[in-house]
């Protein structure tokens, strides 16, 4: 296991120098921020949330959907070099 991963699957590697995660915006986010996708490089291990508090300089809502490598997965989950993190709002149908 590396150090500072967990137990989850999302932790490829020891963390580099230098991390590049492509970030996804979804639909309600998409137009609010007016970001379709984009790419950081954050200097060290960081979350999902960390990752959106970045991007769109406000804390991820509450009701937001997160996935890794297209897995939803909790917020505070840790992201790696090369992982694709998608944030969708909240789903609903009728």
């Amino acid at each position: 296991m590396v150090a500072g991963c967990g137990a989850t699957r999302h932790c490829k590697a020891v963390f580099p120098d230098t991390m590049s995660i492509n970030i996804k915006l979804f639909a309600r986010f998409r137009e609010q921020y007016r970001l379709d996708e984009t790419t950081v490089t954050p200097d060290g291990p960081v979350t999902a949330a960390a990752l959106w508090q970045q991007v769109v300089g406000e804390p991820l809502p509450d009701s937001a959907l997160v996935a890794i490598n297209m897995e939803y997965v909790a917020p505070d989950a840790p992201v790696a070099d090369g992982d694709e993190v998608a944030f969708f709002p909240p789903v609903t149908g009728g």
